[in-house]
């Protein structure tokens, strides 16, 4: 059975010359290769009160009918529409939203492309797209300019890093603020998705190593993996002082080290750029962390970094 399509102006056209030559239904239907009942209910709900079919008022017609056909609204539920404003709360995406209804509702049905025209359309009260969603609907990449001579090349790393089987292998990275406003340092575990991260008042390589101190103390490292900015040059000693082995990424390849990319840019939505870090408490800052830490992934079957760790008992 093919699918239904709507009559075209050429093929109304074609109907109003068919009627005015006297031609019954079935013929028309058969010229147009249309089933005889859809011709029928295009003329029987366009034709006027004296029972004269125009084509052109049909299409007009047809033109006001479409603008007032609208898609039942599922957020009408109480308990669904409950939901999705507690999930945007949390900074959830509409995509998580949708997997964890779902994983705690099993057997209902909901789209994340639901969530997103009810949010473009207004739907949801205090929440729209400049406000609760990720991209904003901007999104720009940034590489870094400088370089320095790494002795471990993300090429070298063993292969349990490259699978994701351990915790202790962090992506690391810096997210500045406005000039001389300060920056975080950031580190994501490849396999639990945890963040760590802290302030630095600068990109100051010594500052830098002190911050690594502050952001991974108690944790066991097993490696980090880094991006080639200046301000990792005194990587030797971050490596003595965590017992790792520090890798270097490609000069401009942030897919290399996506994991932290990623957070990254979810850390940007509550620091947008320009962000004066030295205004921001560290309470504020662990408060973000905990946030994230508390988001559910898809890469861990929808479960958070917090979660996944509670149940391997690690982290």
């Amino acid at each position: 059975m093919s699918s239904y399509k709507h009559f075209t102006g050429e093929e109304r056209q074609k109907i109003q010359e068919s009627l005015n030559k006297g031609k019954k239904k079935s013929e028309i239907a058969r010229e147009l290769n249309r089933d005889r009942s859809s011709v029928g209910r295009e003329i029987k709900r366009n034709e006027n009160k004296k029972g004269t079919y125009n084509w052109w008022r049909a299409t007009i017609k047809y033109m006001l009918r479409r603008r007032k056909c609208k898609r039942k609204l599922r957020l009408e539920c109480v308990k669904l529409r409950t939901f999705v404003i507690e999930g945007f709360g949390k900074r959830w995406s509409p995509e998580i939203i949708t997997q964890r209804y779902k994983k705690e509702n099993p057997g209902e049905k909901l789209s994340h492309n639901t969530i997103y025209r009810a949010v473009k359309s207004k739907e949801l009260p205090d929440i729209t797209p400049q406000t609760h969603l990720r991209r904003r609907g901007k999104r720009k990449n940034a590489h870094n300019s400088q370089t320095i001579k790494p002795t471990h090349t993300i090429h070298d790393r063993p292969s349990e890093v490259e699978s994701r089987e351990r915790m202790g292998d962090l992506e690391g990275d810096t997210i500045y603020g406005g000039i001389g406003k300060g920056c975080l340092v950031t580190f994501v575990d490849r396999r639990s998705r945890m963040l760590y991260a802290a302030k630095s008042h600068s990109r100051d390589s010594k500052l830098i190593e002190d911050t690594f101190k502050t952001s991974l103390a108690g944790v066991n490292v097993k490696s980090i993996t880094l991006d080639n900015g200046s301000e990792f040059s005194r990587f030797a000693d971050i490596e003595i002082n965590h017992h790792t082995t520090i890798y270097f990424a490609d000069p401009h390849s942030p897919w290399q080290r996506g994991s932290n990319e990623n957070i990254n840019g979810l850390l940007r939505f509550f620091f947008p750029k320009g962000t004066n870090f030295h205004d921001i408490s560290d309470d504020v800052v662990s408060s973000v962390i905990s946030l994230i830490n508390n988001r559910p992934r898809k890469c861990l079957d929808w479960l958070s970094p917090i979660e996944f760790c509670r149940i391997f008992d690690s982290c």
